[in-house]
């Protein structure tokens, strides 16, 4: 973004540093239960409806026994007519309730995921700009994206679906103790099978999921960063094929054995299960069929009983991997709490509105380190009366651009103060600080969509005819209007359509849309040729006139009408004065310009 940016900030390294400890943290249940409160009354109809559901389910096998027991043996066809048409009015009215409960239970979980999407977006917009640089974008993105679907079913059925087999139990349960205690405790002796392994199990896929998620945030990074247009050109050009595809088959290894044994700890737990439901059965047939034998129950009873039992121990069996499924969901749901928990920028709503009225800046005695505590800038002082140009030249990593970052607050100093208009950048909100100041950085960045699109970002209400004037200020206007559909012409991945000349004149004509008090300039006229550059200065005159500006300058030949040159060196000012008057001295500046000038002159 900014040429000379400061390193990577410790503290968000740290964070995501895979040799660092693991801890582990108790499951957040009621900041689960949070993202449901808003549907509250949703819920109501979804739970009455399972409910209801659930007691017209017990129907047909209680007037199985019906007909076996007293309607055929009674010769009754009547009766048996009237039996039948009770099955078949239950479950037509079971499919419509829950025709109604599904849709209920889409709505409800499409919101919460909807609302946890917008919650994790918004509020990674909001990090601070040290975690972007310190974080892969492929772990951002993952994050983002596809830890968020992989919770989707789980929020939108799984859940639903617990408390569905949660009814059916109960109700089942009352219903078989209320035909025969005996019969009832025979069917329940098999549960503790079934239930047992559940934590234990729960505990190990719950590891195992959270080290593919891991494996999976490390491939992500790596298609990010391949896959886009400047990745791809950096592999091609150092014939980095084999090297890639190498990495990405080790990362896919490790995940495929995670996978698999993710799978078969599971596909073991089920086989237990499935083999406890087919013995459950069993011992009703073995056990009733003594008691019809010798203690007079009817076959009916036991018929009734096993038909029950499959509403019984399906839905205990589906909740055991239901289990599963959500112990493997919490993992990811602790991943997203953990990008959430990230302290944002600070932007007070309480604190006063920044009032730019001249434009005045002023550093005073502005100290800064990064968190390894190296000194990046020392007691810097100036002071960039309203209108003026103010440059900042130096050595790569004198902390030119560090300079630039604090007053937009991009970075905060630990010592000294900034001010504009005699207000402190810190005591003001931070959306009312940026949207005073403009931003034209040496790496203009476009997205992917239209040349409209892309210079409306700056002011979404501008008309087209105020973009085309902002275009003609920054001479792009003439090249726009030879693209194939003109200003609907979309540009490409980052812009990459585009020349850097092009882009840069864009990026220009988006400020000026913009049309702030305070500039920031990241000089990017040193990589391009000279009818571009010649382009460029051209269109920053009208983007410089009447605001003030701080330059950070590259070729010195472009800042000789600066106000005020700012020479740094080692983080600190050394020299600071306009040309001529920087020209006449033994120092810093005088040395860059004439070995710039000899470099020039050899050419």
């Amino acid at each position: 973004m900014f040429s000379g940016a400061p390193p990577v900030h410790l503290m968000w390294s740290n964070m995501f540093d895979p040799k660092r400890p693991k801890i582990e943290k108790a499951i957040d249940w009621k900041r689960l239960g949070r993202l449901f409160l808003p549907y509250w009354k949703q819920e109501i109809v979804v739970v009455v409806c399972i409910t209801a559901v659930a007691l017209l389910g017990l129907l047909p096998p209680v007037l199985t026994m019906n007909l076996i027991d007293k309607a055929i043996p009674s010769g009754n066809f009547q009766s048996v007519v009237m039996l039948v048409g009770f099955m078949v009015a239950a479950a037509i009215g079971a499919s419509l309730i829950s025709a109604m409960q599904g849709y209920m239970n889409s709505l409800i979980g499409e919101s919460i995921m909807r609302d946890l999407r917008l919650q994790l977006m918004t509020h990674m917009h909001r990090m601070p700009l040290d975690f972007f640089t310190s974080t892969k974008t492929g772990e951002v993105v993952n994050r983002v994206t596809n830890d968020v679907d992989s919770i989707d079913s789980v929020v939108s059925g799984t859940l639903v679906m617990i408390l569905m087999n949660t009814s059916v139990i109960i109700t089942t349960l009352v219903t078989i103790f209320l035909l025969d205690w005996r019969l009832s405790l025979i069917s329940l002796a098999v549960l503790p099978f079934m239930v047992a392994p559940l934590w234990p199990v729960g505990r190990k896929m719950y590891n195992i999921r959270k080290a593919t998620r891991e494996k999976r945030d490390e491939m992500q990074s790596i298609g990010q960063e391949t896959l886009s247009v400047s990745g791809i050109l950096l592999l091609k050009s150092f014939n980095r094929e084999g090297y890639e595809r190498d990495r990405y088959h080790r990362l896919g290894s490790d995940l495929m054995k995670s996978e698999i044994k993710l799978a078969m700890v599971g596909r073991w737990f089920m086989a237990l299960i499935n083999a406890m439901v087919t013995l459950g059965p069993a011992c009703i047939w073995l056990y009733g069929g003594w008691l019809c034998i010798h203690s007079g129950i009817t076959v009916g009873m036991v018929v009734t009983f096993v038909a029950l039992l499959s509403r019984l121990y399906t839905p205990v069996a589906a909740l055991a991997g239901v289990q599963i499924q959500v112990m493997t969901a919490l993992a990811v749901f602790e991943r997203i709490f953990d990008y959430l928990d990230l302290e944002e920028e600070k932007n007070d709503s309480n604190m006063p509105r920044l009032a730019v009225t001249a434009g005045d800046i002023s550093f005073e005695d502005v100290s800064f380190s990064y968190p390894n505590g190296r000194r990046a800038i020392e007691a810097v002082s100036f002071h960039i009366k309203p209108g003026q140009m103010a440059a900042l030249v130096g050595p790569s990593g004198a902390g030119k651009t560090t300079i630039s970052m604090l007053l937009p607050r991009f970075y905060l100093q630990q010592e000294g103060s900034i001010k504009i208009d005699g207000q402190d950048v810190r005591d003001v909100q931070l959306s009312s600080l940026r949207e005073n100041i403009g931003i034209v950085t040496q790496e203009t960045y476009l997205f992917h969509d239209t040349v409209f699109n892309n210079l409306i970002y700056a002011r979404p209400d501008a008309t087209r005819d105020q973009v085309i004037t902002a275009c003609k200020a920054a001479n792009i206007h003439d090249f726009i209007e030879t693209l194939e559909n003109k200003y609907d012409t979309t540009v490409g991945e980052r812009g990459h359509k585009l020349s850097g000349g092009e882009r840069q004149r864009l990026a220009i004509a988006r400020v000026l849309l913009k049309n702030p008090q305070i500039l920031i300039l990241d000089e990017a006229t040193s990589s391009l040729d000279s009818e571009n550059e010649a382009l460029i200065q051209a269109a920053l005159t009208p983007l410089i006139k009447g605001r003030t500006s701080l330059v950070i300058a590259h070729r010195l030949s472009t800042i000789v009408q600066a106000d005020l040159i700012l020479a740094v060196e080692d983080g600190r000012i050394v020299e600071s004065g306009s040309h001529e008057e920087l020209i006449q001295k033994d120092g810093l500046y005088n040395r860059l310009y004439k070995t710039q000038f000899r470099e020039t002159a050899a050419v």
